[in-house]
């Protein structure tokens, strides 16, 4: 898929502005995938991106809480955020790091800053797992930023590679398709100061999203900037996209993957396929069969 040129850009579809809100113990958070869109963007069902240098909005962090029957991918720009689960998984997620996360059947984990002061700066990915999957055993993968692939694309954007293909290059993230059906792919773009171009072949059937999170950049006629989501539509054979020009640079995420077509039943922290699989999953966080 990577090596293929684009020839036909996917066009925005429509632009998602973030909703301020808190979650955790109150850390402060833009919510910018909500419920409402996880049909449309399917596999993916919710993106956070927390920002501050103030401690009062992050510094309670996210006491232990359940999942099960999904993925969360975290991902932190800024900042010091310790993981531990109920399956004995710990580890220290900090600057250009990503926690990878499989709930499966269950788990109840906490995320708690290391820091008093300074920047707090991320995102948290939530990716379904299809039905077969839904109640296999929990998994946990630590990539510290040294781990993930970069490169620089022929016109100067430097890529981060977390999950999926990009130019000749595999994501730090990598199974399988037979066993990872949604196929994910995950990058974050540097766009240099000056106007510089990206492409990224895509096939037309995976659902896609733009998220930026500095300055501005540009998708055919449409800016998309700082703070907004833009869905693209599923023409095309990939996605062009262009900093803008002048003296600013800018930064973006490019989140894509197959659609998984199942039917999405969620209750808070967990995700199934109907509401009887969403009354076990309560069921057992209140009796403590989750794992």
């Amino acid at each position: 898929m990577d090596s293929t040129p684009v020839t036909t850009s996917r066009r925005v579809e429509r632009l998602v502005t973030g909703q301020p809100t808190t979650d955790g113990a109150g850390v402060k958070l833009l919510r910018v995938l909500t419920q409402d869109l996880q049909r449309r963007l399917d596999p993916f069902l919710m993106l956070d991106n927390f920002a501050s240098d103030n401690p009062d909005d992050y510094i309670a962090g996210f006491p232990n809480h359940p999942h099960r029957g999904f993925e969360t991918v975290t991902y932190m720009i800024a900042g010091r955020m310790r993981h531990r689960d109920s399956a004995g998984h710990e580890g220290l997620l900090q600057n250009g790091g990503v926690q990878w996360m499989t709930a499966g059947r269950g788990l109840i984990h906490s995320e708690l800053p290391e820091q008093e002061e300074g920047v707090m700066e991320g995102f948290q990915l939530w990716l379904n797992l299809p039905g077969r999957d839904k109640m296999g055993p929990p998994g946990y993968r630590d990539i510290q930023s040294a781990e993930i692939p970069e490169f620089t694309a022929p016109e100067g954007v430097q890529v981060r590679l977390i999950a999926g293909r990009s130019h000749g290059h595999t994501g730090a993230m990598d199974r399988p398709v037979d066993a990872w059906p949604t196929d994910p792919h995950y990058l974050d773009l540097h766009f240099p100061a000056g106007g510089a171009v990206f492409a990224q072949p895509l096939p037309s059937e995976y659902n896609a999203f733009v998220y930026t999170y500095r300055g501005s950049v540009r998708i055919g006629e449409t800016v998309v900037p700082r703070g907004q989501m833009a869905i693209l539509g599923n023409e095309g054979n990939g996605v062009q996209l262009q900093g803008l020009p002048g003296d600013t640079p800018a930064r973006a995420l490019l989140i894509a993957g197959r659609p998984l077509r199942e039917p999405i039943a969620q209750y808070g922290p967990f995700v199934m396929n109907t509401r009887e699989q969403l009354i076990e999953a309560v069921e057992d966080f209140q009796n403590g069969r989750l794992a």
